[in-house]
């Protein structure tokens, strides 16, 4: 466990809040100290849902260490039961109250609660949440799940299917599940149950009726699937249906598994993206640099879609989840880069910053390195925040998915243009922010002179006659013809053509910069 400002994943524990959230007629005992108990914030302030989190703590504090926080916890256990009457019990402990050793699966099972008792062994100082959620997920299913329940014969009837993964603060998984729903029924094939999203026990306890699984995101449905599949013989489809070429592979994969038609469902007219993608506006974008970090799966998955159906060149790939690395790594040899992997958010900036992306691609965290570094970037993959919880429907899955994303990364990357035509022009009498905005006529004084504005975040700040601007180390400065000269070139990659031609001129031993030395520049590094 490593304390940090921001952290990408909190402890096990969390994780089995989220599958507890998630689901219907479950309830998790936590034992915890005052002090653990504010992840309710997480699912009522970020998510806002509209239900409290079927969690109880049992609180102990200081002073009760002295005494039997054993008895608490039973307190506790047999409260909660009384007040929420759940189909069943998660009972667990915090990273802090695991240290005291009160053993509360033991407790629990020893009190003849009037419903099943599942215990959580979570390991705070050796796993994190992700992890904490599959193994909750994986727990309900084992403890639950009638091993004696086998699917119906499939004469007469539709195939039927359980959709794996979802849960409480995923990133669009109430809308992914909308729209795999979608492609599902026009394939013909029947949803059994989403899990742990919307499912009670008695749900669980049905499992095995279905006739194959889709995992919808590894990092918590694959243990559960595994276990199915040894259990059940249930199969499990493992590609995830983010992007048009996953999409369609998707399709095709399930299809074959529950003998049906694809072109229903291939045959989709919602798909926007392969058009857009090829159209005027998009082309210009070809070759951007694209640095992606995330969880592993939709890492891998941003990868794919920005290479082989944007055109983008990754030029940094990564994640957080250690459990998933293997599959960054896969991904990472395919693009020829050596794969970050790491949960250490510092160590995330300094590659991007090493990188000089021209887009970056990540969770809540990168979207506050690339404010610094003044580049554009598009959120992809939890640890998010409110914003990314949006009221409308906006999945990342299926052809609708891909629409979205185009949009979400597009976007940043055609206003970046914008913004920086206006940075060029912010001296002219028609574009200054002294002659008021254009649609607006009389506004302000058509030829006052304007002040001197700031540059985007990284970028050095202009003003008619300045002194010369040191270097970033101080060995060399910036004569006025060279400073606004390098104003023009576009704020996204302004910051490495600054580092870039400082790096030359100090190799020269140059005392100034000038003009002449910035094209140098780009002509040295260009070769």
């Amino acid at each position: 466990m490593q304390l940090a400002v921001w952290t990408y994943e909190g402890p096990p524990h969390v994780g089995a809040m989220r599958v507890a959230t998630a689901m219907r007629g479950v309830h998790y005992l936590l034992h915890a100290p005052q002090g653990d108990t504010y992840a309710d914030l997480l699912f009522t302030m970020i998510e806002r849902r509209n239900v409290r989190p079927p969690v109880t703590y049992t609180t102990f504090q200081a002073r009760d260490l002295g005494k039997d926080t054993a008895s608490l916890f039973q307190n506790a256990a047999r409260d909660a039961v009384e007040r929420f009457k759940p189909q069943a019990l998660l009972v667990g402990a915090s990273c802090t109250a695991e240290l005291i050793q009160d053993d509360p699966a033991g407790l629990a099972n020893n009190m003849g609660l009037p419903c099943p008792v599942i215990p959580l062994e979570l390991p705070s100082y050796q796993r994190k949440e992700n992890w904490g959620a599959a193994e909750t997920f994986y727990q309900i299913v084992r403890h639950l799940a009638d091993t004696s329940v086998r699917p119906a014969p499939r004469e007469g009837r539709r195939p039927r299917v359980n959709l794996l993964g979802p849960a409480a603060l995923g990133f669009r998984h109430r809308d992914d599940v909308i729209e795999v729903r979608r492609i599902l029924d026009l394939l013909g094939i029947d949803v059994h149950l989403v899990a742990p999203q919307d499912a009670s026990p008695e749900d669980i306890r049905t499992i095995g009726a279905a006739d194959f699984n889709i995992v919808l995101y590894p990092e918590i449905g694959d243990e559960a699937a595994r276990w199915l599949d040894k259990t059940f013989a249930q199969p499990a489809i493992r590609t995830v249906p983010i992007g048009v070429g996953a999409t369609r592979a998707f399709i095709s994969e399930v299809a074959a598994l529950a003998g049906v038609d694809p072109a229903p469902a291939l045959n989709d007219g919602a798909s926007r993206m392969p058009w857009w993608s090829r159209s005027v506006d998009s082309t210009y974008l070809t070759g951007k640099r694209v640095f992606v970090f995330g969880d592993a799966t939709h890492a891998v998955a941003a990868a794919r879609i920005a290479h082989e159906e944007l055109g983008f060149t990754v030029c940094g790939i990564g994640c957080y989840n250690r459990e998933f690395a293997r599959d960054i790594r896969a991904a990472a040899k395919e693009y020829g880069l050596e794969p970050l992997i790491t949960d250490d958010h510092l160590t995330v900036e300094e590659a991007i910053a090493a990188a000089a992306p021209e887009l970056v691609l990540g969770t809540q965290m990168e979207r506050h390195i690339a404010k610094r570094l003044g580049v554009p970037c598009a959120v992809i993959s939890s640890p998010v925040h409110v914003q990314d919880f949006p009221a409308r429907f906006s999945p990342q899955m299926g052809f609708e998915g891909a629409n979205v994303i185009f949009d979400t990364w597009v976007h940043p990357l055609v206003m970046g243009l914008e913004e920086h035509l206006l940075t060029m022009f912010r001296d002219d009498f028609e574009f200054s922010d002294a002659a008021g905005p254009s649609h607006l006529h009389g506004s302000a004084p058509a030829h006052s002179k304007p002040e001197p504005v700031l540059a985007p975040a990284g970028d050095i700040l202009i003003k008619e006659e300045a002194a010369p601007v040191a270097a970033s180390d101080g060995s060399a400065g910036w004569t006025d013809d060279a400073e606004r000269e390098l104003r023009k070139i576009p704020f996204f990659v302004r910051g490495k053509a600054k580092r870039n031609t400082e790096k030359y001129a100090n190799e020269m031993g140059l005392a100034a910069i000038t003009l002449d030395t910035l094209y140098e520049a780009k002509a040295h590094y260009a070769r």
